[in-house]
C-alpha cells in the first residue's frame, strides 16, 4: 500500500483529502503545521506528500527544501504563475490550485507515483541479463561488457528504467536532451539500431523492440 502524507492545517480540506485517498486504497499520514510535518517525516517515509503553503510555524516554502527524494505536490490557494514556477524550480513535483477537482488530483498523484517508482534507487539497473551501472556508465549483457556511446547509454538507461513500456520517440528525445543535445529524431533510429546490434553481439538477444507508431520498448523475455 502506498502512503501519502497530507500536510495542511485546514481541517475540513485535510479530512476530505484523507477520505478521498483512503477510498482509493492509499494509507494516509497527517500533519497540521510545518514543524509537525518535519517531525512526521523524521519518523515515517511516505511515498508522496501533499503540501499546503500557508502553514502555522514553518511555511510550506520552508518545509519543501527539507524534503529529499519524496515527490511533493503543492496544493495551495496561491494562483500566481510566479509562485508556481518558483516552487517547481525549488523541487516540487507538481502544483495544484485550490479549489481542485478530486479526480484531477488523484490522476496527478498516480502519475507522480509512477514516475518516482521508475527512477532507480541505486546505482545499478538490472533487466534480465542486462546490468547497467549508472555510476560507472558501464553495461554488461549476460556478463559480457558492452561499450556504449554517451547517447546509447542515455537511451538504454531510460528504456531499462521503464522496462516493458513503449516509450515514444518524442519522450526519449526530451528525456535525454540534457545529456545528448545532438540527438535528433532522424538520428535516434540509428543510435537505437547500433545499441541493439551491440547487445545482440554480446548475448545473442534482441531485447529492444520498435513499437510501430510509438517508439521503442525494452523487453527481456
Amino acid at each position: 500500500m502506498k502512503t501519502i502524507a497530507v500536510i495542511d492545517d485546514d481541517q475540513p480540506i485535510g479530512d476530505m483529502l484523507e477520505e478521498l485517498l483512503r477510498q482509493e486504497g492509499y494509507g494516509v499520514l497527517r500533519a497540521y503545521s510545518g514543524t509537525e510535518a518535519l517531525y512526521l517525516l523524521s519518523r515515517h517515509r511516505p511515498d508522496l506528500i501533499l503540501l499546503d503553503l500557508m502553514l502555522p510555524g514553518l511555511s510550506g516554502e520552508q518545509v519543501l527544501p527539507r524534503i529529499q527524494d519524496i515527490p511533493v505536490i503543492v496544493v495551495s490557494a496561491k494562483v500566481e504563475v510566479e509562485d508556481k514556477v518558483r516552487l517547481l524550480l525549488d523541487g516540487a513535483a507538481d502544483y495544484v490550485t485550490k479549489p481542485f477537482e478530486p479526480r484531477e488530483l488523484l490522476a496527478r498523484i498516480a502519475a507522480q507515483l509512477r514516475v518516482h517508482a521508475a527512477q532507480p534507487r541505486s546505482g545499478v539497473l538490472t533487466v534480465g541479463g542486462l546490468r547497467l551501472d549508472t555510476a560507472a556508465h558501464a553495461l554488461t549483457a549476460q556478463g559480457a561488457p558492452v561499450r556504449l556511446t554517451k547517447t546509447e547509454y542515455a537511451i538504454l538507461k531510460l528504456l531499462m528504467a521503464n522496462a516493458g513500456q513503449a516509450i515514444a520517440k518524442s519522450v526519449i528525445l526530451d528525456r535525454i536532451s540534457a545529456d545528448t543535445p545532438d540527438c535528433t529524431e532522424s538520428s535516434l533510429k540509428i543510435h537505437v539500431s547500433n545499441l541493439r546490434r551491440k547487445i545482440r553481439e554480446a548475448c545473442a538477444r534482441d531485447c529492444i523492440e520498435a513499437v510501430w507508431g510509438i517508439g521503442f520498448r525494452l523487453a527481456w523475455e
